[in-house]
């Protein structure tokens, strides 16, 4: 069985869930966006392996797709706070279902913003191993989260969730933005 959400969010002003939500941002993008990919691109230098696949650095690409989806994952955070009563983190789950802004088109915008930022750092790097860090993060996310959080929303959140899941895709946007009925 899958377990539910630690501990739901107390009630708390909007201001105080961005707080929370903000120092999470701060510790996700430093961990998981700068010193791992620095690292696993320090081991890539370290093995000799920078010329394997011929990937060369594209910091202005990679510098405007992180933007990009930092933007995307900023306004969904933001969203979830606001709306939703809580943050992202299991420890803090929000207290009403999040299904506006850009949970209209997609299920997932912030873990679908986090695998493109590292894409975008792998880039901005020249480090084919930071993009492949990303999209193992990605195949990992989809492989392990994902079950855990669909599972504790179906269980909070029943036939609402459910619909809505049915009409929203986890990874490929949809062309019109998801209303609830």
């Amino acid at each position: 069985m899958i377990p539910r959400a630690t501990r739901i969010a107390r009630e708390a002003p909007p201001g105080w869930n961005l707080v929370k939500t903000g120092v999470q941002i701060v510790f996700f993008w430093g961990f998981f966006l700068w010193l791992v990919p620095v690292l696993v691109a320090r081991v890539q230098t370290a093995m000799n392996w920078d010329g394997v696949l011929g990937f060369p650095s594209r910091p202005w690409l990679g510098a405007m797709l992180f933007g990009f989806a930092g933007s995307i994952g900023l306004w969904s955070a933001v969203v979830m706070a606001w709306r939703g009563g809580g943050t992202p983190m299991p420890t803090d789950a929000p207290r009403k279902l999040v299904i506006s802004g850009p949970y209209r088109w997609v299920r997932n915008p912030m873990a679908l913003a986090g695998i493109t930022q590292g894409v975008a750092v792998g880039l901005m790097l020249g480090s084919w191993s930071v993009c492949a860090y990303a999209i193992c993060g990605a195949l990992m996310w989809n492989a392990f989260v994902r079950p855990w959080e669909e599972a504790d929303l179906a269980a909070r959140f029943g036939e609402e969730f459910e619909r809505y899941r049915a009409a929203v895709r986890c990874w490929l946007p949809r062309v019109r933005p998801y209303t609830a009925r």
